[in-house]
């Protein structure tokens, strides 16, 4: 094979890995985002860091920070247009992950950590996610992660604010 040849299926492969890279996950954040060790909560995106919190252009809102058995929590996200969000519910007491989140237009959820993320690439203008509280439970929630506004351009550790 020439050396032209050879550079230009180098190059190739190169391209197609970054593709490969750069939209690996359109249909939101893999569960293991969850978890991770280090960032967690965080995309994976490379050299890409997380804007400071206080910069954010987005409004995210939690309808109470309280709940009852089986009760429902409206989280909503709007202000500046967005590709995706990885949000979670917590235990402000705990920190541990509580609830669920109702399958909604566009959403994938993962119950093993109480999150839920954006299910396509396209950009959105607002979300209205609902979250469940627990079935045999009362107490504190708050609402927590990572508005996406592109590849290289996010926030995370977001908190909700609430309206009661």
């Amino acid at each position: 094979m020439s050396l032209i040849k050879r550079n230009v299926t180098f190059a190739t492969l190169i391209v197609l890995s970054l593709v490969f890279v750069v939209y690996s996950f359109p249909d939101g954040a893999p569960v293991d985002t969850c978890v991770k060790p280090s960032k967690a909560n965080e995309p994976n995106h490379g050299q890409a860091k997380s804007q400071s919190v206080q910069s954010s252009p987005y409004a995210f809102t939690a309808s109470s920070s309280q709940y009852g058995p089986g009760s429902q929590i409206t989280v909503t996200i709007s202000g500046s247009s967005f590709k995706g969000f990885f949000l979670q519910a917590r235990d402000p007491d705990t920190d541990n992950w509580i609830g669920s989140w109702a399958q909604t237009d566009n959403t994938n959820t993962h119950p093993e950590c109480s999150a839920v993320t954006h299910a396509d690439p396209y950009v959105k203008q607002h979300a209205t996610l609902i979250w469940n509280a627990p079935p045999n439970a009362r107490g504190r929630v708050y609402f927590t992660g990572t508005i996406l506004k592109e590849y290289a351009t996010y926030w995370s550790n977001l908190v909700a604010t609430t309206k009661n």
